[in-house]
């Protein structure tokens, strides 16, 4: 039976309670998070899920009620036991960051390890080590005045996991962020939910946050007045327990995928799947472009997605000039993109129809895609590991990792960045055959 990791009894929280401006934040309220979901406290602001989630942190005291953490009461709770929660078991993320302006990145990262009194060598180690994982390393010894917005909070979520908590609270996090570094954030978020297992709790106001959710509180006047849940998403063994039904089955070369498109969510591959390879298929592709033209472009390979045009008139198209329907591209650009893209889509049908058959064409293309120079013996590893990556018996990093072992070992030999771009490649294509 699966134990809640946290349990909400009752809670109720009034400001100033019993003077004439008593304000009552948070209405009598129960609830159980499970281990390894992902829960989303939506509604307006003013409507108590930021209260919520302070009560749950233990930030905010409950004026009746209970909230257990990890079957610890809150409430009965001594200071060492109060320091040990904060620093061990739940990770805190915030809409206005907190970064300390005085200190470096990579000290702000390992600040909660200073506490523990870890020594400066390993607290700094493994601060690095979630820096480089958030793309972010080379900004270690700056100060935060000098980084982005997106920046400060992928710094903010990596100083929240430097003691490896279980449970991540996240407060309106992407509130202060420009749309694309919303996006990123918004994704690591749902990586620690996959991939890590971290139960994740966020207060938003954004509807278009509600996807990523296994389950979604509403709320309104300081109460949850509903709850929507997403039963495909729920880990497994919470889905059973909970709901009793049938935990619905993904297939592992879409598990795989959704390791390589990290922002490609269930629901995404049931209701917007075209949209999203449309995105991802122009993106794979292309350099830099006007907005509008890039809009439109991905406009066009919807239509050829769903096959309302064909790639001769993808090109058409692509050359046309913005106010005539077209992406407003060159002639070149625009027939060398769909020739690349009429490529990738035949890859993808022929490994669809017969992956066996398409193995020796499918090595061949990416041999001639990337100007590699393999010897015979390294041509036929590649298409070993080729297949074995069609048939989901590796992941995309195992094969990259057998693509640039070197070639004593069993490897194919290839350059790290030549591995890479070709397993990215492989991706895409496989990608497009759903």
């Amino acid at each position: 039976m699966v134990e809640p990791v946290i349990s909400v009894d009752k809670l109720r929280v009034i400001y100033n309670q019993g003077k004439s401006n008593e304000m009552r934040a948070l209405e009598e309220t129960n609830l159980k998070i499970f281990p390894k979901e992902y829960i989303i406290i939506y509604g307006p602001s003013g409507c108590g899920k930021s209260t919520l989630l302070y009560s749950i942190s233990g930030l905010q005291r409950a004026t009746y009620g209970n909230v257990t953490v990890q079957d610890i009461s809150l409430s009965q709770m001594n200071e060492k036991q109060e320091l040990e929660l904060h620093q061990t078991k739940i990770g805190m993320i915030f809409q206005a960051f907190y970064l300390i302006p005085s200190l470096t990145i990579i000290d702000n990262v390992c600040l909660p390890k200073i506490f523990r009194g870890e020594s400066p060598s390993s607290r700094r180690a493994e601060g690095m080590r979630l820096l480089r994982r958030f793309g972010i390393a080379e900004q270690a010894d700056k100060f935060p005045n000098q980084l982005s917005g997106g920046q400060k909070q992928r710094v903010a979520i990596a100083r929240s996991l430097i003691n490896n908590p279980e449970i991540i609270l996240a407060d309106e996090p992407v509130g202060n962020l420009d749309s694309e570094s919303a996006q990123n954030v918004l994704t690591l978020l749902k990586e620690l939910n996959d991939v890590d297992k971290k139960t994740i709790i966020m207060v938003t106001h954004n509807p278009e946050h509600l996807v990523y959710a296994d389950r979604v509180l509403h709320m309104k006047d300081g109460m949850v007045v509903s709850e929507e849940i997403h039963e495909e998403k729920r880990p497994i063994e919470v889905a059973q327990e909970e709901i009793k039904s049938d935990p619905v089955e993904v297939p592992n070369e879409l598990k795989m995928l959704m390791h390589s498109f990290k922002n490609l969510s269930s629901q995404q591959m049931n209701i917007l799947l075209i949209p999203f390879k449309a995105k991802q298929l122009l993106n794979h592709t292309l350099s830099e472009l006007r907005e509008e033209q890039v809009n439109m472009a991905e406009s066009l390979l919807k239509e050829l997605l769903f096959n309302n045009i064909d790639a001769s008139q993808l090109t058409e198209r692509l050359d046309a000039d913005l106010d005539n329907g077209g992406a407003g591209w060159n002639k070149q650009r625009a027939t060398s993109f769909s020739e690349r893209i009429r490529n990738i889509m035949q890859q993808s049908k022929n490994i669809q129809e017969s992956p066996e058959a398409a193995l020796p064409g499918l090595a061949t293309y990416l041999i001639d895609l990337l100007h590699l120079h393999i010897n015979p013996e390294q041509a036929l590893r590649l298409q070993t590991f080729l297949k074995q990556r069609v048939e989901s018996k590796i992941n995309q990093f195992e094969l990259k990792h057998k693509l640039d072992a070197p070639k004593i070992l069993g490897g194919v030999g290839l350059h790290k960045g030549t591995a890479e771009k070709l397993v990215r490649e492989l991706e895409m294509i496989m990608l497009l055959k759903y």
